[in-house]
């Protein structure tokens, strides 16, 4: 857990998996990113599913909710996920926290697995239910447009059944632009992996903390500008966005967290003896 003035965030796994490299690492050469994730003999390597829940006065918040429990096994065995702990919220009962507890539900943006938790099955197993029954879902306005209209790229990962209900009765409320989402917490649009994929930011007595979100997907990702995913849909926006970020970072000595690090989920951004921007591994 990360105490930053008045705000308690935790970090919390809803998943792992193995993927194919090319995917997270896009053009940079294997003989590169093998240095950071050594391939296993299938040619894969792991990739959490990391979300955060926050504590600040009467507010109870959760940020991104991996894969949910909508998944049959066979879909579970596809993207060969795994999940020791249970996932997001079995872990957050374990907490004594429970779905019904949450206040706001902040969707970084809309791809599967960072959102497919937004809803669940009812016991028929058909019908769908809000996760969080008592919480305001958020998300931006673009994000979700891009979602209900997706092409033959983006497809592939944008189900409407994680978030039109949410729409259709009125509990996710649609951003534009950059906004104040709880005290000391700002959603911030950083484009990039999306035109509206939004990261956030917290501020608490001079102390300052970011889910960066898949604008870093690794740690490494937020350490080098050029290196981005191939999922990234604007990715020369995205090595702007990160080259912002990076200032702000060194500037403010923020924590700030990765969605898919299973090594280096969260750090500190500082320069080492020969002035190479590097991160300092964080515990949460």
């Amino acid at each position: 857990m990360l105490q930053l003035g008045d705000l308690k965030i935790h970090l919390i796994n809803d998943a792992d998996s193995l993927i194919d490299p090319g995917g997270a690492f896009g053009l940079v050469p294997r003989v590169l990113w093998s240095q950071y994730f050594p391939p296993n003999d299938d040619h894969l390597i792991p990739m959490s599913y990391n979300c955060l829940y926050v504590e600040t006065g009467d507010h109870k918040i959760v940020i991104d909710n991996g894969f949910g429990t909508k998944m049959s096994d066979k879909e579970m065995a596809r993207w060969q996920l795994s999940r020791p702990q249970g996932d997001l919220v079995t872990q957050l009962a374990a907490m004594g926290v429970q779905a019904e507890d949450i206040t706001l539900m902040i969707d970084t943006h809309l791809h599967s697995d960072h959102c497919s938790g937004n809803t669940k099955f009812a016991d028929d197993g058909e019908t769908l239910l809000p996760t969080f029954p008592n919480a305001e879902y958020v998300v931006q306005r673009r994000e979700y447009e891009d979602a209900m209209h997706p092409n033959e790229r983006t497809r592939a990962t944008y189900f409407p059944f994680n978030y039109e209900l949410l729409i259709k009765n009125g509990q996710m409320r649609l951003l534009d632009g950059d906004t104040d989402l709880a005290p000391g917490i700002r959603g911030i649009v950083t484009p990039g992996h999306t035109p509206a994929h939004m990261s956030v930011r917290f501020e608490s007595n001079d102390q300052h903390a970011a889910f960066l979100c898949d604008l870093a997907s690794y740690a490494v990702h937020f350490e080098r500008l050029g290196w981005m995913t191939a999922y990234d849909v604007e990715p020369l926006r995205t090595l702007e966005t990160k080259r912002e970020w990076q200032q702000w970072a060194l500037e403010t000595n923020a924590v700030v967290m990765f969605p898919h690090d299973p090594f280096r989920p969260a750090g500190r951004l500082t320069h080492d003896e020969r002035g190479r921007t590097v991160l300092e591994t964080v515990e949460i």
